[in-house]
């Protein structure tokens, strides 16, 4: 590996072709390299077999294959797993892997801390550290599905970890190309949710994209002065703009938004609430997903009672809105909602980074 070394998994499959065509290749050659990357969860160019020994000796001299290697794997008591990936320069990334039935879906973080400071997650506090690379999000799936035994198959795919996907829009429109890439992970777009705070030019970029995933997005309130001094990002992207890229974003047939909120006790949890929220959604085809909070010491807030929660649905529910309310998973663990990051010493005060993107 020399100076030049490209790390092949931040390429995307056009600039993979690209890259062949410099190195007097043909394009297919890039789609050779997917799969093994991919499919066969390689990390090695000379176990690519089907490639020339001569040309697996360039690749060697000019590209690199990445990997990412749990430095703890934690199990709660509900059989959910995080996983503490450390990386090369000292920092760490968080994933969880939740079973329910037959479905096992791993939440990947895209953002070293977060620079939204939500102040219901403990993410938050970390500050903004980095951004991930196409790669460093990628290995967090290949790391994760070359833990579990072969028969326990990852079949979903949530961009709900540590830190804001669209706040790092390139790298993550990359992975998810790649996670849909028949040549790579094969992930359908109704196994992919991309969960955002609603940075707004970034989703509208999204409309544009050829991308088929599953929109969630976080409102938990239904005012902006609430959601302001829950979530400062929206006294730069009020909800008001964030519903209407909502209600005019392409969805497939039968497809629906997803709206998170956080309940928390006293503060945006209320009948009143539940009834403002169901006028401000109405016309938008979604179903909302109630997360009581996940409490910790370092929160100023606490979690709304059972009968607060039930109150809140039950009203949504009366105004034909589909609405759930999420189990917490991973509690015993900092590996539920808003939680992740949280067991870092690391609290820098970085300030918000390319949020008007």
């Amino acid at each position: 590996m020399t100076a030049e070394s490209t790390d092949i998994k931040n390429l995307s499959q056009d600039e993979l072709e690209h890259m062949m065509l410099t190195l007097g290749q043909e394009r297919y050659r890039a789609r050779q390299l997917i799969k093994w990357l991919y499919k066969q969860g390689v990390s090695d160019f000379d176990e690519m077999t089907d490639l020339s020994k001569a040309f697996r000796q360039t690749l060697r001299r000019r590209a690199s294959i990445s990997s990412l290697v749990p430095s703890r794997v934690e199990t709660s008591v509900d059989g959910t797993e995080k996983f503490v990936f450390p990386l090369v320069d000292g920092n760490h990334v968080e994933s969880v892997l939740v079973p329910d039935g037959t479905r096992l879906t791993l939440c990947i973080s895209t953002q070293v801390g977060c620079a939204l400071g939500c102040r219901f997650c403990l993410t938050g506090k970390m500050g903004f550290i980095r951004n991930l690379t196409p790669s460093e999000i990628l290995n967090q799936i290949l790391a994760v599905q070359g833990h579990e035994p072969p028969e326990r198959r990852l079949t979903n795919i949530v961009l709900m970890g540590m830190g804001e996907p669209l706040a790092n829009y390139d790298s993550t429109v990359t992975s998810i190309e790649m996670m849909q890439n028949d040549l790579g992970f094969g992930f359908s777009g109704r196994r992919i949710t991309l969960s955002t705070s609603g940075l707004v030019p970034a989703m509208e970029r999204l409309m544009t994209s050829l991308l088929r995933f599953q929109l969630a997005v976080s409102l938990n309130a239904a005012d902006d002065a609430t959601r302001s001094f829950l979530m400062p990002i929206n006294k730069s992207h009020p909800m008001k703009r964030v519903l209407e890229i909502c209600r005019r974003f392409p969805l497939p047939p039968r497809e629906r938004v997803s709206f998170e909120y956080v309940l928390i006790d006293g503060i945006n949890d209320s009948p009143r609430d539940a009834h403002r929220l169901a006028h401000l959604v109405k016309g938008i085809p979604c179903k909302i997903n109630l997360i009581p909070l996940n409490e910790s010491p370092d929160l100023e807030f606490r979690r709304s009672t059972d009968e607060k929660v039930d109150t809140f649905q039950m009203i949504l529910l009366d105004s034909h809105i589909t609405c759930t309310v999420r189990k917490s998973r991973g509690g015993d663990i900092s590996a539920a909602c808003g939680q992740l990051g949280g067991n870092s010493r690391r609290f820098p005060q970085n300030p918000p980074s390319n949020l008007g993107i």
